[in-house]
């Protein structure tokens, strides 16, 4: 499957009238599970692309060759969409022109570009804050001018429910809406009230990053407007239990043969595709595909 055959597929979610939970991905091998789980979408954070690449918090340390070089890894895993997180852009608006262009080469379906100020300037402290509504204008605007396919989808990201009032919040999703972007990402919304008020405002698709679960309604938030909404990134989390506990107990001299919660080598040849390289070696390398791939 082709990017653009990926992204007319994020596309018709949008387009649609359910809303859908995202598989949290950071990996080929996560992107693989989530497609073979039978997810619509996958979602690349930047807290977790920065814990994958980095091993950092997300303090936006990583670079935008970082970024693409791990979302490129991710997509050419497979068929999955995935929309990434790409901050502000990795710096002004021109950047954000260069941001999309190296995520579109990259393959992603769709990408987020924030009003927040990033990284955090000397002297600010540590809450959050947000661009003026004219600069996040400003690069949703040199988001869309550095898009080449048409399909790629594009949304404008705001913080603003959770760090602003509501008027500040309609009147940036109301300037953002008329740029042009395919959708709006929201973050921080808290009650239905608030997320009504918004959906009035914009005949946009909205994607909510994460909701209280008095909002985790599926029919609901279809019924606002809501196409996506995300439901945090535990499986990397569930990932790294999983690595300490097994380190832990190779370290205190537990017998590997005794470790439990393993894949099974079923599962691992399922998500290295090993009968698709099996079957390559033999078109390609001659023999039964098997010879050279000794098993560590």
């Amino acid at each position: 499957m082709n990017p653009s055959q990926r992204r007319e597929r994020f596309r018709a979610i949008l387009a649609g009238s359910r809303c859908v939970h995202p598989a949290s991905v950071h990996d080929a091998i996560s992107a693989r599970i989530a497609e073979d789980l039978g997810f619509e979408l996958g979602m690349l954070g930047g807290s977790v692309a920065a814990l994958a690449v980095l091993g950092a918090p997300d303090l936006a340390l990583l670079t935008l060759t970082e970024f693409a070089d791990q979302s490129h890894r991710i997509c050419r895993a497979g068929g999955l969409p995935v929309l990434v997180d790409a901050d502000h852009g990795f710096g002004n608006a021109l950047s954000v022109t260069r941001t999309v262009q190296e995520l579109e080469a990259a393959g992603v379906a769709g990408l987020t570009i924030e009003d927040t100020e990033l990284p955090q300037a000397f002297g600010a402290g540590a809450a959050a804050r947000l661009t003026s509504v004219e600069e996040g204008v400003g690069k949703m605007r040199a988001a869309l001018a550095g898009r080449q396919d048409p399909t790629l989808v594009i949304l404008g990201r705001t913080s603003a429910p959770g760090l602003s009032d509501l008027d500040d919040t309609l009147a940036r999703v109301r300037a953002y809406s008329a740029t042009g972007v395919d959708g709006i990402f929201l973050v921080g919304v808290r009650s239905r009230e608030q997320l009504g008020a918004i959906a009035a405002v914009t005949e946009l698709p909205i994607v909510l990053g994460g909701v209280p679960s008095e909002l985790n309604d599926l029919a609901y938030l279809a019924s606002v407007g809501v196409r996506v909404c995300l439901q945090g990134h535990l499986p990397f989390a569930a990932g790294v239990a999983a690595i300490h506990a097994t380190l832990s107990a190779l370290r205190q001299g537990v017998q590997p043969s005794a470790i439990s919660g393993v894949a099974p080598a079923a599962l691992m040849k399922q998500l290295t595709r090993d009968a698709d390289y099996a079957r390559a070696s033999r078109d390609f390398l001659g023999g039964d595909g098997e010879s050279g791939r000794a098993a560590n």
